[in-house]
């Protein structure tokens, strides 16, 4: 099956956030939405027709994840990503984010335990290690030229012996980095001689341009520190339907990991998540190539209609998501003044760069997974003001 990338769909007024709630975040309702990690792509008719199929029994009472569910997991990761996984090291949940959050209660019990986050970041990871009244210590990544590195020299000099966990964004957003084997393992042995537990969110990991490897795939050391969280809403557009999962090969991780989750009650997943999941993982992977390839060519054609104009915006072409990590620092602006300039002469939605790191405050993250023509749309009015 082809599946169309271009057809364009309206989302506005059906309680969408990225579109519908931009007056209440940004001040402004007439934007162009660029900002929301979600897709304006339709999700695949093999998923849409399970969940209609499932809606003709007109009952949605409570249901439990299938013996089905688990194996579309399973098979899944060993197809797509060469990495063995049990069912029993499986804990489904309602979310990476609450998942993320239950994970710094369960490996952070004391007050003065620190989490290192690697800036700029997906900004609720910090958000999630405040909530929970836990330390952050940050490790701010290392750019050369727009291309983001680890800077595992400043890590090593920020563990104490209150470091507890380290977050790990694989790959990252918003910078585009699919961490090499090599980075990871570099990485994995730092926590491993200093006791520290890996969280490794990687739900942008079916969505990348070059070999993306699980981190608890590397060796059985590296996996039995790292609890690794997941779902298929970022590549299949679902999402809203809140459905994610926990992977660990330790035992003893996972349960203090599913102790607290059941505390919080997050372990019960949206009736509709389980049959989206399940319908995603079995029937996803030619879809995922091809919107793998219609990405890459929204990522070229913004590269290149950049240039074309001698537009002083840079980017560095990302390894993976459809996250663009703008950088408008070659303007001598100050982050008010491009702020102000995106929303109200450009009239176009960004997430600002600040909310990822205190020190990004010239870049702005852009969504384009969207067709081409209000892609286009979108960078004529950038480029108009900038």
């Amino acid at each position: 099956m082809i599946y169309n990338f271009d057809e364009q769909i309206n989302r506005k007024n059906t309680n969408c956030e990225k579109h519908d709630a931009l007056e209440k975040v940004f001040g402004y309702k007439d934007l162009q939405a660029l900002w929301v990690a979600d897709m304006d792509f339709k999700t695949p008719s093999f998923i849409n027709d399970k969940i209609i199929e499932a809606a003709k029994n007109s009952v949605y009472g409570y249901s439990f994840a299938s013996d089905d569910f688990f194996n579309s997991i399973i098979n899944w990761q060993k197809n797509e990503h060469n990495w063995e996984v049990k069912k029993d090291e499986i804990l489904v949940v309602n979310g990476v984010v609450p998942a993320y959050s239950a994970c710094i209660e369960a490996f952070c019990p004391n007050k003065e335990d620190e989490i290192i986050v690697q800036t700029p970041v997906y900004p609720p990871l910090f958000k999630c290690v405040s909530a929970n009244n836990r330390k952050i210590i940050v490790n701010e990544l290392k750019e050369t030229n727009g291309y983001y590195t680890m800077d595992l020299e400043d890590l090593k000099t920020k563990i104490t012996k209150n470091t507890k966990v380290l977050t790990l964004c694989s790959p990252h957003n918003p910078v585009g980095r699919v961490w090499s084997k090599e980075e990871l393992e570099e990485l994995a042995n730092i926590c491993l001689q200093n006791n520290i537990t890996i969280i490794s969110d990687e739900i942008h990991s079916d969505i990348t341009f070059k070999k993306f490897t699980p981190l608890a795939s590397i060796s059985e050391k590296i996996a039995n520190i790292t609890i690794t969280l997941n779902s298929a809403g970022k590549t299949f557009n679902i999402a809203g339907l809140n459905t994610s999962y926990a992977i660990s090969k330790n035992k003893e991780l996972l349960n203090k990991f599913k102790k607290i989750a059941q505390k919080r009650q997050i372990n019960s997943v949206n009736f509709f998540g389980y049959v989206a999941t399940q319908a995603a993982y079995e029937n996803g992977s030619s879809y995922v190539k091809q919107l793998k390839e219609y990405l890459v060519e929204n990522i070229d054609f913004t590269k290149e209609y950049l240039e074309k104009r001698n537009s002083k915006i840079k980017f560095t072409k990302p390894e993976a998501t459809y996250l663009l990590w703008l950088d408008f620092s070659e303007y001598n602006l100050s982050h008010n003044e491009i702020k102000n300039k995106l929303l109200t002469q450009s009239k176009v939605a960004l997430n600002d760069g600040v909310s990822f790191s205190s020190n990004a405050k010239q870049h702005f993250r852009l969504n384009l997974a969207l067709s081409k023509k209000p892609l286009q749309e979108a960078l004529e009015k950038i480029c108009y003001c900038f």
